[in-house]
């Protein structure tokens, strides 16, 4: 993948995208290097992994990781739990990372199939 950053940051982004699947288990993820063109100080790497276990093929949960540049923190890697639900051509899943901190984030996807 190849991505362009224009706004506060301004660069180019190549990255990347891979899943391997076995069985009932599934391992995916996402990344890319902002290579920023103003300020070579603020270039950084983004990462996003899922390993997760489906016992039946609309229920899952599993592990999620992201390596990223936090606005205001000095935190740049999240650990967490997924778990997601599909149905039909729908998708939904919620990630909890820093679940066992005073302040965990959470972020829900919402996915469709056509």
């Amino acid at each position: 993948m190849l991505g362009g950053v224009f706004g506060d940051t301004d660069g180019i982004a190549p990255g990347y995208k891979a899943s391997l699947s076995w069985s009932k288990f599934e391992f995916y993820s996402e990344g890319e290097y902002l290579f920023d063109t103003n300020e070579s100080a603020d270039s950084f790497f983004y990462a996003w992994s899922e390993f997760a276990w489906a016992p039946v093929y609309w229920f899952r949960f599993g592990l999620v990781g992201q390596r990223t540049k936090v606005h205001a923190s000095d935190r740049d890697i999240e650990r967490g739990l997924l778990i997601g639900f599909s149905y039909k051509l729908v998708d939904f899943t919620t990630y909890v990372f820093n679940p066992f901190e005073s302040s965990p984030t959470v972020v829900v996807a919402l996915g469709l199939s056509f």
